[in-house]
């Protein structure tokens, strides 16, 4: 297993997903479901995966999907350090 850590060094960041979806016995009205999952920028498989799972195994059918995405570690804020300050 990854670590969330490792995940945000390979690049990934966080993605929230606010889906809206019929309900089943009442397809005149939506129900929203957030869902968040560290996710790759620009193609977000782990989203299109969770998705694709809502599609082939759920009953509410899918009406949209409004997501956000943002990088919690950037190239400039992390760095590698060689050195050691040792204080009294």
């Amino acid at each position: 297993m990854t670590s969330d850590m490792e995940l945000q060094l390979k690049g990934y960041g966080m993605t929230t997903a606010q889906i809206l979806y019929r309900m089943p016995d009442h397809p005149s009205l939506l129900q929203t479901y957030i869902w968040q999952q560290y996710d790759l920028a620009p193609d977000f498989p782990e989203m299109h995966h969770f998705l694709q799972f809502w599609q082939e195994t759920l009953d509410g059918p899918l009406h949209s999907v409004r997501y956000v995405h943002r990088r919690l570690i950037s190239a400039t804020e992390w760095r590698s350090l060689k050195g050691e300050f040792i204080l009294h």
